[in-house]
């Protein structure tokens, strides 16, 4: 792609760090060399610094997000029905995305739902997919649109053409302190959405402590930021603000989320949180894109899909078309890698759950093999936590608050002193955790 009319890339940023609106075109120019390598590393670095101080105003978000959005490839859709997909912020124990896109799918959605890898302590939805044996999820523009037209869903990494200018700046972001702007993260997260051509968008954004955003004010803000950015980028979306002040399903690792979700498609174990925000999720895509009157009567055409088993078809199909067992919805159990060494967390005092330290939780996780504490590192998919126990459930001496999935009996004996500290137990019951705080449309 060709370079819009030359800019001076020191001008720009002394504009943004003294918080002046960027030119007509600026933007475009600086996402552009960011792409090609125009832009240099020192140069991309005090662009995002002076972002994250001074703000780009709502405008400007919608500027720099449709600027990287044009970088790269953009896909376009020509399908009987509307292309939509969901993100969400990250969390733990957060397998809705291999839920939704399949549940999508089977009400009549095309989903080319383009997903990320794990992130400090929140858990990848394509790490997730990848712990079943031969799955691929690296995927040509030309193999999406053909999988996309058979199967209505795909659930894949984004490739090197898409929003490129993103890649490279979220690269320099992480060594440069400027990770939590909300102008980067809106403009990094849609971008990427927006060039996958989404006729709807719903964002799953969370608060709590497994959250990156803690409290459900930060959370809110970020949520408005994203709806009115994409909105003003041409795209319909909705966003609900969830709770991650534990774990959303009873799992965290790749392997056994997968399970978890196996469970829930197949009806065999029903997480009650897991399926209401799957429904939730879904149901706000469906109203999008008018395959439902409203949210309400979308969560109840995806509970149905869930109940009836055509969701676990599609999701079967999805899985044979990347490469995964023709048999998997069947044969799962048989499927699935299991760690050497399983171990519970006992409770020493009876009482109730209050608290769980869910960041924790996800720490463990890496920890045990199960993310990555570098880029280079690999991924241990059997490994993680299971039957993990909710805020409010009554423990007594002796039960087991979670089972440590490990690849040793060492590392399962030190993910044990961390967790330890992760749960707050008292003798009287908490309040209800609420599972959505809020709707930003």
């Amino acid at each position: 792609m060709s370079m819009p009319t030359a800019f001076d890339a020191r001008e720009i940023i002394a504009g943004l760090r003294a918080g002046r609106p960027p030119k007509s075109g600026a933007l475009d120019w600086f996402a552009q060399g960011l792409a090609s390598g125009e832009v240099s590393d020192a140069q991309a670095g005090a662009f995002a610094m002076a972002i994250c101080l001074q703000g780009l105003g709502e405008a400007g978000r919608v500027a720099l997000t449709r600027a990287m959005q044009a970088s790269g490839e953009q896909l376009d859709w020509d399908m009987p029905g509307p292309v939509l997909d969901k993100h969400s912020t990250g969390g733990i124990g957060d397998c809705t995305s291999l839920l939704l896109a399949p549940a999508l799918a089977a009400c009549g959605a095309y989903v080319p739902m383009i997903s990320g890898r794990g992130l400090g302590h929140t858990g990848g939805t394509l790490d997730k997919l990848e712990s079943i044996p031969g799955l691929r999820t690296d995927m040509t523009a030309a193999q999406l649109r053909d999988q996309i037209g058979q199967t209505r869903c795909a659930i894949i990494a984004a490739s090197p053409q898409i929003a490129p200018a993103d890649r490279r700046l979220y690269a320099i972001r992480d060594v440069t302190a400027t990770v939590d702007s909300i102008d980067l993260i809106t403009a990094s997260i849609l971008s990427k959405k927006l060039a996958a051509g989404l006729e709807g968008l719903v964002l799953d954004v969370k608060c709590g402590s497994g959250a990156f955003m803690k409290t459900e004010a930060e959370a809110r803000v970020l949520a408005q930021a994203l709806v009115s950015t994409a909105q003003g980028a041409g795209c319909m979306t909705t966003a609900l603000i969830t709770d991650m002040n534990q774990p959303l399903a009873a799992a965290a690792g790749n392997a056994l989320e997968v399970i978890a979700v196996m469970e829930t498609l197949t009806g065999s174990a029903i997480n009650p949180a897991l399926w209401d925000l799957t429904a939730a999720l879904g149901g706000e895509a469906l109203a999008l894109g008018g395959l439902a009157a409203d949210a309400e009567d979308g969560a109840l055409k995806i509970e149905a899909a869930l109940e009836t088993g055509v969701a676990a078809e599609f999701f079967g199909r999805m899985i044979a078309a990347q490469g995964g067992p023709a048999d998997f919805v069947d044969r799962w159990p048989d499927r699935l890698p299991a760690a050497p060494v399983v171990i519970d967390l006992c409770c020493g005092n009876r009482g109730y759950v209050a608290a769980i330290d869910t960041e924790m939780l996800g720490q463990v996780v890496v920890q045990l093999g199960g993310g990555r504490l570098h880029q280079s590192d690999r991924i241990n998919p059997s490994v993680g936590l299971s039957q993990i126990m909710g805020v409010g459930e009554e423990v007594e001496p002796g039960a087991a608050l979670l089972q440590i999935h490990a690849a040793s009996t060492a590392d399962a004996e030190a993910a044990i002193e961390r967790l330890a500290q992760a749960y707050t137990i008292r003798e009287e019951a908490p309040e209800d955790l609420p599972l959505i705080y809020g709707r930003i449309t």
